[in-house]
Protein backbone atom coordinates (compact mmCIF):
# COMPACT_ATOMS: atom_id res chain seq x y z
CA UNK A 1 0.00 0.00 0.00
CA UNK A 2 1.36 3.20 -0.77
CA UNK A 3 1.85 5.93 1.98
CA UNK A 4 0.21 9.08 1.24
CA UNK A 5 1.95 12.62 2.33
CA UNK A 6 0.21 15.54 3.91
CA UNK A 7 1.31 18.81 5.42
CA UNK A 8 0.34 20.80 8.28
CA UNK A 9 0.00 24.68 8.24
CA UNK A 10 -0.58 26.68 11.62
CA UNK A 11 -1.01 30.09 10.81
CA UNK A 12 -0.90 30.35 15.03
CA UNK A 13 2.73 29.91 14.41
CA UNK A 14 3.40 31.03 10.61
CA UNK A 15 0.83 34.10 10.45
CA UNK A 16 -2.15 35.22 8.55
CA UNK A 17 -0.23 36.64 5.57
CA UNK A 18 -2.21 35.92 2.55
CA UNK A 19 0.51 36.15 0.29
CA UNK A 20 2.66 33.41 1.91
CA UNK A 21 -0.31 30.92 2.87
CA UNK A 22 -0.66 30.96 -0.61
CA UNK A 23 2.67 30.63 -1.84
CA UNK A 24 2.99 27.97 1.09
CA UNK A 25 -0.02 26.10 -0.23
CA UNK A 26 1.19 26.52 -4.09
CA UNK A 27 4.89 25.32 -3.30
CA UNK A 28 3.24 22.35 -1.86
CA UNK A 29 1.25 21.67 -4.34
CA UNK A 30 4.17 21.50 -6.62
CA UNK A 31 6.03 19.39 -4.65
CA UNK A 32 3.47 16.38 -4.78
CA UNK A 33 2.00 16.71 -1.42
CA UNK A 34 -1.50 15.23 -1.27
CA UNK A 35 -2.86 17.25 1.39
CA UNK A 36 -2.72 20.54 3.01
CA UNK A 37 -4.16 20.71 6.59
CA UNK A 38 -5.06 23.53 9.32
CA UNK A 39 -6.27 23.12 12.90
CA UNK A 40 -8.98 25.65 14.50
CA UNK A 41 -9.25 26.69 17.41
CA UNK A 42 -12.98 28.97 17.97
CA UNK A 43 -11.42 31.16 20.70
CA UNK A 44 -8.66 31.28 23.13
CA UNK A 45 -8.59 32.92 26.53
CA UNK A 46 -5.89 33.89 29.02
CA UNK A 47 -5.25 30.30 30.99
CA UNK A 48 -6.19 27.91 28.51
CA UNK A 49 -4.17 24.73 28.25
CA UNK A 50 -4.01 21.67 26.03
CA UNK A 51 -2.69 19.15 28.59
CA UNK A 52 0.66 21.01 30.02
CA UNK A 53 0.87 23.45 27.61
CA UNK A 54 -0.47 27.00 27.73
CA UNK A 55 -1.86 28.52 24.74
CA UNK A 56 -1.08 32.64 24.49
CA UNK A 57 -4.68 33.96 23.78
CA UNK A 58 -3.29 36.03 21.13
CA UNK A 59 -2.26 33.44 18.41
CA UNK A 60 -3.31 34.04 15.55
CA UNK A 61 -5.95 30.95 14.60
CA UNK A 62 -7.59 31.47 11.32
CA UNK A 63 -10.85 29.82 10.52
CA UNK A 64 -9.86 26.88 8.85
CA UNK A 65 -12.21 26.21 6.40
CA UNK A 66 -11.93 29.85 5.10
CA UNK A 67 -8.42 29.63 4.74
CA UNK A 68 -9.34 26.38 3.01
CA UNK A 69 -11.42 27.96 0.16
CA UNK A 70 -8.96 30.63 -0.15
CA UNK A 71 -5.92 28.34 -0.61
CA UNK A 72 -7.71 26.15 -3.03
CA UNK A 73 -8.51 29.56 -5.45
CA UNK A 74 -4.77 29.49 -5.88
CA UNK A 75 -3.86 25.85 -5.88
CA UNK A 76 -4.94 22.95 -9.33
CA UNK A 77 -4.77 19.67 -7.23
CA UNK A 78 -3.84 19.42 -3.16
CA UNK A 79 -6.45 18.09 -1.35
CA UNK A 80 -7.69 20.00 1.66
CA UNK A 81 -7.65 18.78 5.33
CA UNK A 82 -8.28 20.08 8.62
CA UNK A 83 -6.61 18.87 11.64
CA UNK A 84 -8.61 18.92 13.50
CA UNK A 85 -12.03 20.78 12.88
CA UNK A 86 -14.19 21.12 16.55
CA UNK A 87 -16.91 19.36 15.57
CA UNK A 88 -18.96 20.19 18.77
CA UNK A 89 -18.80 23.60 18.07
CA UNK A 90 -20.51 24.02 14.67
CA UNK A 91 -23.91 23.37 13.46
CA UNK A 92 -24.16 20.60 11.54
CA UNK A 93 -27.16 21.98 9.28
CA UNK A 94 -24.57 25.28 8.50
CA UNK A 95 -21.60 22.96 8.25
CA UNK A 96 -22.81 20.51 5.70
CA UNK A 97 -23.61 23.48 3.20
CA UNK A 98 -20.28 24.78 3.82
CA UNK A 99 -18.25 21.92 3.38
CA UNK A 100 -20.05 20.69 0.41
CA UNK A 101 -19.78 24.75 -1.06
CA UNK A 102 -15.60 24.12 -0.62
CA UNK A 103 -15.90 21.22 -2.14
CA UNK A 104 -17.53 22.00 -5.30
CA UNK A 105 -15.73 25.24 -5.77
CA UNK A 106 -12.57 23.17 -5.53
CA UNK A 107 -14.01 20.41 -7.86
CA UNK A 108 -13.68 18.04 -5.35
CA UNK A 109 -10.60 18.35 -3.29
CA UNK A 110 -12.11 18.95 0.25
CA UNK A 111 -11.53 15.50 1.35
CA UNK A 112 -9.70 15.56 4.11
CA UNK A 113 -11.70 16.16 6.99
CA UNK A 114 -10.86 15.49 10.25
CA UNK A 115 -12.84 15.93 13.18
CA UNK A 116 -12.04 16.17 17.08
CA UNK A 117 -13.93 17.27 20.63
CA UNK A 118 -11.50 20.05 21.30
CA UNK A 119 -9.67 20.30 24.65
CA UNK A 120 -10.64 23.63 26.33
CA UNK A 121 -13.74 23.93 28.61
CA UNK A 122 -13.72 27.83 27.79
CA UNK A 123 -13.59 27.58 24.62
CA UNK A 124 -17.17 25.23 24.70
CA UNK A 125 -18.62 27.67 26.85
CA UNK A 126 -17.86 30.42 24.95
CA UNK A 127 -20.39 28.86 21.90
CA UNK A 128 -22.99 27.77 24.51
CA UNK A 129 -21.74 23.92 24.16
CA UNK A 130 -22.00 21.56 27.44
CA UNK A 131 -18.36 20.63 27.76
CA UNK A 132 -19.29 17.16 28.97
CA UNK A 133 -21.40 16.81 26.22
CA UNK A 134 -19.39 17.62 23.36
CA UNK A 135 -18.92 13.66 22.56
CA UNK A 136 -22.95 13.16 21.84
CA UNK A 137 -22.85 15.94 19.61
CA UNK A 138 -19.87 15.17 17.61
CA UNK A 139 -21.47 11.71 16.88
CA UNK A 140 -24.99 13.06 16.13
CA UNK A 141 -23.19 15.68 13.46
CA UNK A 142 -21.50 13.09 11.97
CA UNK A 143 -24.73 11.65 11.30
CA UNK A 144 -26.71 14.72 10.08
CA UNK A 145 -23.83 16.07 7.82
CA UNK A 146 -24.22 12.29 6.04
CA UNK A 147 -27.38 12.32 5.82
CA UNK A 148 -28.41 16.09 4.31
CA UNK A 149 -25.25 14.67 1.78
CA UNK A 150 -27.28 12.15 0.62
CA UNK A 151 -30.43 13.51 1.20
CA UNK A 152 -32.59 14.31 -2.19
CA UNK A 153 -35.41 16.97 -2.94
CA UNK A 154 -37.94 15.23 -0.79
CA UNK A 155 -35.80 16.33 2.56
CA UNK A 156 -34.57 14.51 5.53
CA UNK A 157 -35.46 14.74 8.98
CA UNK A 158 -33.51 13.90 12.21
CA UNK A 159 -34.74 13.88 15.71
CA UNK A 160 -31.76 13.75 18.26
CA UNK A 161 -30.59 14.81 21.53
CA UNK A 162 -29.29 17.96 20.38
CA UNK A 163 -30.47 18.39 16.48
CA UNK A 164 -34.14 18.26 14.78
CA UNK A 165 -35.41 19.09 11.45
CA UNK A 166 -38.36 17.50 9.55
CA UNK A 167 -38.45 17.48 5.41
CA UNK A 168 -34.59 19.43 5.43
CA UNK A 169 -33.02 19.97 1.70
CA UNK A 170 -29.46 20.83 1.50
CA UNK A 171 -28.05 21.78 -1.68
CA UNK A 172 -25.64 21.57 -3.98
CA UNK A 173 -24.13 18.19 -2.89
CA UNK A 174 -20.38 16.74 -3.18
CA UNK A 175 -18.81 17.20 -5.94
CA UNK A 176 -19.89 13.76 -7.97
CA UNK A 177 -20.29 12.01 -4.33
CA UNK A 178 -22.85 11.62 -1.73
CA UNK A 179 -21.01 12.16 1.03
CA UNK A 180 -17.82 13.49 2.22
CA UNK A 181 -15.39 11.31 3.98
CA UNK A 182 -14.97 12.36 7.49
CA UNK A 183 -11.86 11.54 9.77
CA UNK A 184 -11.87 11.03 13.45
CA UNK A 185 -8.72 12.81 15.47
CA UNK A 186 -7.70 12.45 18.88
CA UNK A 187 -5.83 10.92 21.53
CA UNK A 188 -8.02 8.97 23.75
CA UNK A 189 -9.51 5.63 23.12
CA UNK A 190 -13.21 6.86 22.60
CA UNK A 191 -11.81 9.25 19.56
CA UNK A 192 -10.45 5.13 18.35
CA UNK A 193 -14.01 3.89 18.86
CA UNK A 194 -15.67 6.96 17.59
CA UNK A 195 -13.11 6.71 14.58
CA UNK A 196 -14.28 2.95 13.99
CA UNK A 197 -18.06 2.92 14.13
CA UNK A 198 -18.67 6.03 12.32
CA UNK A 199 -14.85 7.51 10.62
CA UNK A 200 -13.73 7.16 7.56
CA UNK A 201 -10.26 7.29 8.90
CA UNK A 202 -8.61 7.57 12.26
CA UNK A 203 -5.82 10.17 12.89
CA UNK A 204 -4.25 10.25 16.46
CA UNK A 205 -2.67 12.98 18.28
CA UNK A 206 0.68 12.67 18.55
CA UNK A 207 1.26 12.16 22.31
CA UNK A 208 0.94 9.14 22.83
CA UNK A 209 3.20 5.88 23.15
CA UNK A 210 3.53 3.45 20.89
CA UNK A 211 2.16 0.63 23.14
CA UNK A 212 -1.36 2.98 23.37
CA UNK A 213 -0.77 4.24 19.98
CA UNK A 214 -1.08 0.47 18.45
CA UNK A 215 -4.10 -0.33 20.99
CA UNK A 216 -5.79 2.63 19.89
CA UNK A 217 -5.50 1.52 16.02
CA UNK A 218 -6.92 -1.99 17.15
CA UNK A 219 -9.52 -0.30 19.00
CA UNK A 220 -10.94 1.73 16.22
CA UNK A 221 -10.09 -1.69 13.45
CA UNK A 222 -12.34 -3.68 15.95
CA UNK A 223 -14.93 -1.02 16.37
CA UNK A 224 -15.12 -0.82 12.94
CA UNK A 225 -16.10 -4.55 13.12
CA UNK A 226 -18.88 -4.95 15.87
CA UNK A 227 -20.42 -1.95 13.90
CA UNK A 228 -20.49 -3.74 11.05
CA UNK A 229 -18.36 -2.04 8.69
CA UNK A 230 -15.19 -3.09 7.16
CA UNK A 231 -11.87 -2.11 9.08
CA UNK A 232 -9.77 -2.79 6.18
CA UNK A 233 -11.42 0.99 4.48
CA UNK A 234 -10.43 2.69 7.22
CA UNK A 235 -7.42 5.19 6.47
CA UNK A 236 -4.95 5.69 9.34
CA UNK A 237 -3.24 8.59 9.15
CA UNK A 238 -0.24 9.83 11.60
CA UNK A 239 2.02 12.76 12.19
CA UNK A 240 5.67 12.90 10.81
CA UNK A 241 8.49 14.97 11.11
CA UNK A 242 9.75 17.04 8.51
CA UNK A 243 13.35 15.72 8.26
CA UNK A 244 11.70 11.79 8.39
CA UNK A 245 13.85 8.95 7.04
CA UNK A 246 13.16 5.76 4.71
CA UNK A 247 13.59 3.96 7.77
CA UNK A 248 10.81 6.01 9.42
CA UNK A 249 8.39 5.45 6.86
CA UNK A 250 9.06 1.96 6.65
CA UNK A 251 8.33 1.76 10.14
CA UNK A 252 5.55 3.68 9.69
CA UNK A 253 3.95 1.58 6.72
CA UNK A 254 4.47 -1.62 8.70
CA UNK A 255 2.04 -0.45 11.42
CA UNK A 256 -0.84 0.35 8.71
CA UNK A 257 -0.27 3.68 8.53
CA UNK A 258 -1.66 4.81 4.94
CA UNK A 259 -0.77 8.70 5.28
CA UNK A 260 1.87 11.01 6.97
CA UNK A 261 1.27 14.76 7.79
CA UNK A 262 4.25 16.64 8.63
CA UNK A 263 4.91 20.41 9.74
CA UNK A 264 7.44 22.59 8.62
CA UNK A 265 9.95 23.80 11.37
CA UNK A 266 11.73 26.63 9.87
CA UNK A 267 10.59 29.87 11.35
CA UNK A 268 10.95 31.83 7.80
CA UNK A 269 9.39 31.01 4.54
CA UNK A 270 12.09 30.66 2.65
CA UNK A 271 13.42 27.71 4.76
CA UNK A 272 9.91 26.19 5.00
CA UNK A 273 9.61 26.10 0.98
CA UNK A 274 13.29 24.71 1.51
CA UNK A 275 12.17 22.19 3.67
CA UNK A 276 9.14 20.92 1.63
CA UNK A 277 11.66 20.82 -1.68
CA UNK A 278 13.95 18.14 0.39
CA UNK A 279 11.03 16.50 1.61
CA UNK A 280 9.64 15.89 -1.70
CA UNK A 281 13.08 15.26 -3.01
CA UNK A 282 13.52 12.71 -0.63
CA UNK A 283 10.52 10.53 -1.17
CA UNK A 284 9.64 11.04 -4.61
CA UNK A 285 6.35 13.24 -4.45
CA UNK A 286 7.12 15.27 -7.91
CA UNK A 287 7.56 12.20 -9.34
CA UNK A 288 4.70 10.63 -7.84
CA UNK A 289 2.22 13.49 -9.13
CA UNK A 290 3.69 13.21 -12.90
CA UNK A 291 4.60 10.24 -13.56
Amino acid sequence: MTVKFGISYNTAHFGVDPEGIVEFARHADECGFESLYLPEHVALYPGAKVGPFELPPTLPYVDPLDCLAFVAAATRRILLGTAVLLLPYHHPVILAKRLATIDVLSQGRMRLLTVGLGALPGEAQAVGVDFATRGRRADEAIDVLRLLWGGGADGVGFAGEFFAFDDLCSFPKPYGVTRLPIHVGGSSRAAARRAGRRGDGYFPGGALDAKERAAQWELARSAATEAGRDPEALEYTRWGAIDMTEEDLERLAGQGVTRIVVSPAAAEPEGRRDELSAFAERFGLRAAVTG
